[in-house]
């Protein structure tokens, strides 16, 4: 998959925890180059602060996964697939939701890694 969001990157928040955006710190499983930033992907885990949102959210690094992003990606059946926003929603570490809802669609490359959200998904692409 094509990486579209590298560290430092401003994704909205899809779920209903009260963070409107979230800033990407690191990348989960990312072991990296010199001088090269790693990035992320729909269905990677990421660090993550609260940028903007509620203030008991704010100022805390917590994990995130990514289920949208802009930069077009190729699947396997030659399909090149985007969406029109960056998007993740806030987890625990085992990458259970610690929101209810998501609001819009994920991608399927998510979906499949992460069952806890693809439940809450009301449409998966």
């Amino acid at each position: 998959m094509s990486l579209g969001l590298p560290v430092a990157a401003t994704v909205n928040c899809a779920d209903n925890t009260g963070a409107k955006n979230l800033y990407i710190i690191s990348v989960k499983g990312i072991k990296g180059r010199l001088n090269r930033l790693p990035s992320a992907c729909v269905g990677d885990m990421v660090m993550a602060t609260v940028k903007k949102g509620k203030p008991d959210l704010r100022k805390k690094v917590m994990p995130a996964v990514i289920v949208r992003q802009r930069k077009p990606w190729r699947r396997k059946d030659g399909v090149f697939m985007y969406f029109e926003d960056n998007a993740g929603v806030i987890v625990n570490p085992k990458g259970e939701m610690k929101g209810s809802a998501i609001t819009g669609p994920i991608g399927k490359e998510c979906a499949d890694l992460w069952p806890r959200i693809a439940s809450a998904a009301n449409a998966i692409v």
